[in-house]
C-alpha cells in the first residue's frame, strides 16, 4: 500500500490560500493552481519511484520449535530488498495473541548486502499456543512524502511448555556441585531399610544390625547391611483452579509450581523413584500413569503442558479422594495449591486426614505477598492501619491451617517464588534421608 504522508500532504494545504486567492481575485490565472496540484502531485510520484519498492521485499521468519514459560526466546526475521534502492530506515510491527507479551513496533537501519536481520524477544505469559500472525513493515521515500506499507501474514503457531531448560541448568548445576566433591549417584549402603548384604561387623557398625542367628550359623559375629530403598511413588498433584491461576511476580503460581515439580521429577527418576502427575480444579481434569526411569522425563514435561488455567474453585474432595482410589501403595503426595481462609480449607482438612493414614503429604504453597506487604506498609492514613489489622487477622487464618495440617501428619512448604524450587528438592531428600516412605 503507498499513501501520502503528513508532509506531503501539509505541502498541499500550504498552496491552499494561493489558489484561494487566485479563485475569487483572479479566476483567469487559474491555471497556477491546476500547476500547483501538478507539481506536488509530480513530487509523490518521483518519491515514489525513487524509494525502495514493495515488489523488491522479500521477508523471511526463522520458525521455532517451541517456546519456554517465563523465558525470552529470540524470532529470527530477514527483510531482504532483492532489487532497486534501498531504505534508509524502516518500521516493523509484529502482531502476537494474547499468549506473549505485546512487542514494540522497531525502527531498523542499516543493510548486510541487501538483507537487515533482527531478532524479536518472544516473552510467554501463559502456555498453550502462541501465535505469529501478521508482520507489518512500513518506510517513507527520500523526500518524505510517500510512505509504503508491506503487510506479510505469518500464521506461525508455536507451542508454550513448561520451561524445562531451566529445570535442566538447575539440575547440572545440583549435580556439578555434587561431582565436585565426588558425590556419585550410587546405591547408598549403611542407610536405609532395603537389606543389601551380610559383612563381618566391625568396630563402629550399629551393634543392632547385627543378625545373631546367622552369626551363630557361620561361628562368626555379622551384621546387617541396608541400603536406601528406592521405586518409591512421588505423586504431583496440581491445584490449577481460580487462586493457583492468578499471576505471582508475573507469573501464573501454576507454572511457577509446575516448574519446580519437573525439577523434583528429573532428579527422583534420575534416583530411581517413579513418579506420576494429577491436576484438578472443580472436578480430576488430569491423571497419568507411574512413570519410570530418566527417558520419562519428556512425557512428564508433555504432561504438564497439557495442564490448564481455570476459573473454578478447587474441590478438594473429590479430587484427592479420586486420587487415593487410584494409589495401590503408599506414595509421596505433592499438594500445590493455595487458600485465603480456614472456611475454604475444611473440607481440605478432612480429605488430607483420610489421606495421612496410608500416604505421606507434602503441602507446598507461596506465602502470600500481598497480605505481607499491607502489614509491612509504614501507616499513614487509618485506611492503612484498617487494612494492615485485616491482612494480620487472614495470615492468623492462614498459620491456624498450617498448624492444624501439622497434626494430622502433613509436611508444610510455603515460600518464596525465588525459593520455593530449592525447598522442595531440600525436603524431598530429607524425606529419603529419614527414611519416611
Amino acid at each position: 500500500m503507498i499513501a501520502p504522508t503528513s508532509r506531503a500532504i501539509w505541502l498541499m494545504l500550504a498552496g491552499a490560500p494561493v489558489m484561494l486567492g487566485i479563485a475569487i481575485f483572479a479566476p483567469a490565472f487559474w491555471a497556477v493552481a491546476g500547476a500547483w496540484i501538478t507539481f506536488i502531485l509530480g513530487l509523490l510520484f518521483l518519491d515514489s519511484v525513487l524509494g525502495a519498492r514493495l515488489a523488491a521485499l522479500d521477508i523471511e521468519v526463522q520458525p521455532l520449535a517451541l517456546l519456554y514459560m517465563g523465558s525470552t526466546d529470540p524470532l529470527d526475521v530477514s527483510f531482504t530488498f532483492k532489487t532497486g534502492p534501498l531504505p534508509d530506515r524502516f518500521e516493523v510491527k509484529v502482531d502476537v495473541n494474547e499468549h506473549l507479551t505485546d512487542i514494540p513496533s522497531r525502527g531498523l537501519r542499516g543493510f548486510q548486502g541487501r538483507t537487515r536481520r533482527y531478532s524479536f524477544d518472544l516473552r510467554a505469559l501463559r502456555r498453550g499456543e502462541a501465535k505469529i500472525e501478521m508482520l507489518w513493515i512500513r518506510w517513507t521515500g527520500p523526500l518524505g512524502l510517500v510512505r509504503k506499507q508491506f503487510t506479510k501474514a505469518v500464521n506461525l503457531s508455536i507451542p508454550i511448555t513448561p520451561n524445562t531448560r531451566w529445570v535442566k541448568e538447575e539440575a547440572v548445576r545440583l549435580y556439578t556441585r555434587d561431582a565436585d566433591f565426588g558425590i556419585k549417584m550410587q546405591m547408598h549402603r549403611g542407610d536405609g531399610s532395603e537389606f543389601d548384604a551380610l559383612r563381618e561387623f566391625s568396630a563402629g557398625m550399629d551393634r543392632r544390625a547385627i543378625d545373631w542367628k546367622q552369626s551363630a550359623r557361620h561361628r562368626l559375629l555379622l551384621a546387617k547391611e541396608f541400603r536406601t530403598e528406592r521405586n518409591h511413588n512421588i505423586i504431583f498433584a496440581f491445584d490449577s483452579g481460580r487462586l493457583m491461576s492468578e499471576p505471582l511476580d508475573g507469573q501464573p503460581k501454576i507454572d511457577r509450581a509446575i516448574n519446580a515439580a519437573l525439577l523434583l521429577a528429573y532428579i527422583s527418576l534420575r534416583a530411581g523413584d517413579r513418579t506420576a502427575l494429577f491436576s484438578f480444579d472443580a472436578r480430576p481434569r488430569l491423571a497419568s500413569n507411574i512413570l519410570t526411569g530418566r527417558a520419562a522425563f519428556p512425557q512428564m514435561q508433555a504432561l504438564a503442558s497439557q495442564i490448564d488455567y481455570s476459573n473454578n474453585e478447587a474441590n478438594y474432595t473429590l479430587a484427592l479422594t479420586d486420587l487415593a482410589s487410584r494409589l495401590r501403595r503408599r506414595s509421596l503426595i505433592i499438594l500445590f495449591t493455595d487458600f485465603v481462609d480456614t472456611i475454604s480449607t475444611e473440607l481440605l482438612l478432612e480429605t488430607i486426614g483420610r489421606l495421612t493414614d496410608k500416604h505421606l503429604i507434602l503441602f507446598a504453597t507461596f506465602n502470600d505477598h500481598a497480605l505481607e506487604t499491607m502489614i509491612e506498609a509504614p501507616p499513614q492514613t487509618p485506611e492503612h492501619v484498617s487494612r494492615a489489622v485485616i491482612a494480620d487477622t487472614l495470615l492468623d487464618e492462614r498459620r491456624l491451617v498450617f498448624r492444624r495440617l501439622q497434626r494430622l501428619g502433613a509436611h508444610i512448604i510455603e515460600t518464596n517464588p525465588d525459593r520455593f524450587s530449592s525447598e522442595l528438592v531440600s525436603r524431598y531428600l530429607d524425606i529419603k534421608r529419614k527414611d519416611m516412605l
